[in-house]
This record gives structure tokens, sequence and C-alpha cells, in this order.
């Protein structure tokens, strides 16, 4: 029978959850890397045994870690993010200007097609790409080189480029979201990019509808619609059905339009999942009731699905990379908590119920659908 291998990264290591493709019994190994942040953890789509880690702390910085073995034994791999050939400053929140500098990896994203091939996201906001299974990064500077990178500010968690998602139809094309700068493409593998933000508006920056500037929290694609896009912002939930060229918004019956994670059934390209959250300054659920909010028609019809989620004095927040889905016949949803609990739905969000419940925060949270 097949299974899922469900990959939490957390403020304090990270975790492997297994599991066989009912998904009622699981086995937890970790923490791996304990006492390290680990922002991201994700495996190849062309070998799930090839699998790469971010983890960093403030005092000895950042680390790649890779694992060739599904998890069971891990190495670290290069370590030499420099940012290359575009010198200068973006602008912190009074406007003056900031330097450059490398923080952290937020989102690591594997080729689709070879594992030896990996994309970086960074903190300050830059796209960085290994061919050597994370041995040596080479900046792709043609997305900071755009001309609007001095116009750049970074959210509440840091200037980060958080979410890269590859075209399954052509990898030339790439998205990247930035917080907060807004959404990124560039159809010629990173060489060149334009701003994709027409249709966000967003209420602090000096012109609410302007070409950069917008707090963009996450985007997802369903493959087999890569013109379709969806969002969750600071405020609204989006789509897009071109591209990411125009955005409307579909936030529709949703209680709060604010929030962090957002992905899509495997399945049912027009089934979209989010979790409202109260809202920027309040960071939890709606009146302390845990739900994650299901669209069968691509947003605006919205249900709130709540069968084994705390609808009582719950107050943990979902950040931006803490759901997944898996591709087995009846869907599965994952999402973790600040609160340090991995909930799944076997059955696309009919119900849930806890995996574990008291992980350390939740940074991430990735699954591989295994053979």
């Amino acid at each position: 029978m097949s299974g899922v291998r469900v990959l939490v990264g957390t403020r304090k290591g990270a975790f492997i959850l297994r599991s066989d493709g009912k998904r009622e019994d699981w086995g937890i190994s970790g923490p791996l890397f304990g006492g390290w942040e680990v922002y991201h953890v994700k495996g190849s789509p062309a070998d799930p045994n090839r699998i790469y880690a971010s983890q960093s702390t403030s005092w000895f910085g950042q680390l790649i870690q890779r694992s060739d073995d599904g998890g069971a034994t891990w190495e670290p791999a290069g370590n030499q993010f420099r940012y290359d050939g575009v010198p200068g400053t973006h602008q912190w929140y009074d406007g003056t200007p900031h330097p450059w500098e490398f923080a952290r990896v937020w989102h690591l994203e594997p080729s689709l097609t070879d594992p030896d091939t990996v994309l970086a996201g960074v903190e300050d906001a830059a796209l960085f790409r290994s061919t050597d299974g994370a041995q040596n990064w080479h900046e792709l500077p043609g997305l900071r080189g755009h001309g609007s990178g001095s116009s750049w500010q970074p959210g509440a968690g840091g200037m980060c480029l958080h979410t890269i998602i590859v075209s399954p139809n052509d990898p030339k094309r790439i998205f990247v979201a930035i917080s907060a700068a807004g959404v990124f493409r560039t159809d010629d593998g990173g060489v060149s990019w334009r701003p994709m933000n027409r249709g966000l508006h967003s209420e602090g920056i000096p012109d609410s509808d302007a070409e950069v500037g917008h707090c963009v929290h996450h985007i997802a694609m369903h493959p087999s619609r890569p013109d379709v896009l969806y969002m969750q912002k600071h405020w609204d939930v989006m789509r897009s059905d071109d591209a990411g060229e125009s955005w409307a918004e579909v936030s529709g019956n949703l209680p709060t339009d604010f929030g962090f994670a957002i992905d899509v059934h495997a399945h049912e390209p027009g089934t979209v999942y989010v979790v409202p959250i109260t809202s920027d300054s309040q960071h939890f659920p709606p009146d302390g009731k845990l739900r994650v909010y299901r669209s069968r028609s691509g947003g605006n019809d919205w249900e709130p699905l709540t069968d084994g989620l705390p609808q009582r004095d719950c107050y943990v927040n979902v950040l931006r990379d803490a759901m997944a889905v898996d591709s087995l016949d009846s869907c599965g949803i994952y999402f973790g908590t600040t609160g340090g609990q991995v909930y799944v739905s076997n059955n696309a969000g009919d119900s849930w119920k806890p995996i574990v419940r008291d992980l350390p925060s939740v940074l991430s949270v990735e699954v591989q659908t295994l053979a």
C-alpha cells in the first residue's frame, strides 16, 4: 500500500511523520537538528529519498542539510549564498535605505525533474539556484536587478522570498512571492522578471494600487491549471486566471480575509483551502475556533470545516508554509500550528484529527506521497 511522509519544520528542529495510505496510525521521528529553527523541509519530486532542509540560528547562522535516504541520515550541504552583481539597498519602514543582508533561507523548491537542482528563497529577498545537490549556490540576480528593489519593504517576519512555484509545463516560468513586495514572474528561467500585482489593493502603502509593495503571504497552483493562481494576501484572498497578469478578490463569505496559508486539492483544481486568522494584530482564529475553510468553486463560496478541530479557546496561528496536500486517491490535507499541533484530514477536509499535539511551534509542513 502506498503511504505518506510528512516533513515538519519547527522553531526547535524538524520532525518526520510517517503513515500508510489509510493515514490513521502514525510514526514520529525527531527532532532532527534539535535546537535550530528549521524554516523549511522539502523532498524532491524526482527522487523521494532526496530531502533538503533549511536550518538556522541567530548565533550559528544558516545551514542547508541534505538527506539521500528519506531522512534517515543527513549531511551538511553548501552554504555559500552570495548576492551577485546587484549592489544597493532596499527601503526600511521609515523610508531610510537599508543594505542588502543575508539572514536565512525561507523556502527550498526542488526541481520537478532533477533531484540535484533546487531553488532557494532567502531573506533579504533574493532567489538562488543550485544544480549540484545544494553544494554550490548562485543568485539569479535579475530579480533584484528588476529596478523596483529600492521600494521593497520587510514584512513583520522580515523581507523574505517565501514562495517559489515552477510551472509544470514550462520550467523557465517561475513565480515568486516576497513580503512585502508582491508576486514576480520570469519566463526565461530567471534572467528577467516582471511584477504580477495588477488588481492587488493594500492599505498602508503610499499608493494602495502600486506595482510593487504588497505583502503577499502565499500563492498556490494546481499543476493541471498552471495559469490559475490562488493568493492569500495580508488582507484578501485572490485568484488569477491569467498566470498572474491580473488578480480578483475571492474572499466571499469568509469570516475574515486575513491569513497566511492557502493550498489546492490534489485532484480538484477548483477546490481551495485557507485558514482565516482574526487580523494582522491578532494572530489567532476568529472567536477562538480553529476552522479550515474550503471552496469548491475557486473562491467566493466558502464552507467551514470543523469536525475534529477545537471550537473553543484555541488561539494558535497557521503560518504560510504550514499547509500541504498529498496525492492519494482520497486527498489528504495537512496543517501545523504555532501551538505545535499537526492535523490531518484523510478525506479532503471533511474531518480532522491531530497526528501530534506537542511539537515546537510549526513553521512548515510538506508531504511526500510514496509508492
